[in-house]
């Protein structure tokens, strides 16, 4: 027996080499998984940007194409309130136009409806004018009448009765229808006497005789001598026959219808 056989030795049992393979097979197992777990989580890490990259275009795609829609329908609504504005102020436009149409109508019509009192006026103070004419003094041809009328006179007198109620056409000097100056110029063919054709000139045709002394045959004109716009004749009895217009026709009138500016003997 060993002298040191009863001391209690104080080293670690030996573990037997196959325990301590495994242990080390474990260690290095544990340190390679957590490597590679490692690995796998950064390969996942390092992969995510590139999958992020990737799927960038189809993102950036549809941001693009919202903000097209977006551009178009502002687009849109612009060229809808600028077209909406137009037509406004079209429809603005039209109605102060009509307003103004209309003013200019009222306008024209005020001014008409006074133009057509002051004539009337004008011809009302002429009919007196003439009347008290009349009644100052003691015309030859106030006092005398067609049933008087002898010669020349009556004849001419008797063919201008002979067509009243005939149509007034102008430009036209018989048998069946005149206009003013043709009527005055047949009625004195059936005399002899010639006159010019037109009012214009037979107004200047023979002596300038008053209004207030007429007699008989006496060629009556309105408007200025040389200028005048209508013709008549004299028949006596403060009458005279004319072609007045183409709504009467052919007319026998009382001077006091329409007083006539001045007159001319012919006979």
């Amino acid at each position: 027996m060993s002298p040191n056989a009863h001391i209690t030795s104080h080293r670690k049992p030996r573990r037997p080499a196959t325990q301590s393979w495994v242990v080390r097979t474990g260690v290095a197992g544990g340190v390679l998984s957590t490597l590679a777990v490692a690995g796998t989580a950064s390969a996942t890490t390092a992969e995510k940007p590139t999958e992020a990259t990737a799927e960038m275009p189809a993102f950036n795609a549809e941001l693009s194409a919202s903000i097209a829609q977006s551009a178009v329908a502002t687009q849109q609504t612009a060229v809808d309130y600028q077209v909406r504005a137009q037509v406004e102020d079209a429809l603005d436009q039209a109605k102060a136009d009509a307003k103004k149409a209309k003013e200019e109508a009222e306008r024209k019509a005020e001014a008409e409806r006074k133009a057509k009192e002051k004539r009337e006026a004008e011809e009302a103070r002429a009919s007196r004018d003439s009347e008290r004419g009349s009644l100052g003094t003691k015309s030859t041809a106030d006092s005398s009448s067609s049933s008087t009328a002898t010669g020349s006179s009556a004849a001419l007198v008797n063919f201008l009765r002979a067509q009243v109620g005939k149509a007034y056409v102008m430009g036209s000097t018989g048998p069946s229808s005149y206009d003013c100056s043709g009527l005055v110029m047949a009625a004195y063919s059936q005399i002899g006497i010639d006159l010019p054709r037109v009012s214009q000139d037979q107004s200047t045709a023979g002596t300038q005789v008053s209004t207030s002394n007429l007699k008989v045959g006496d060629i009556l004109y309105w408007g200025p001598a040389g200028s005048a716009y209508h013709v008549a004749v004299y028949v006596g009895g403060g009458k005279f026959i004319g072609a007045q217009n183409p709504s009467t026709g052919i007319v026998e009138r009382s001077m006091s219808y329409s007083p006539p500016t001045g007159a001319v003997r012919v006979m």
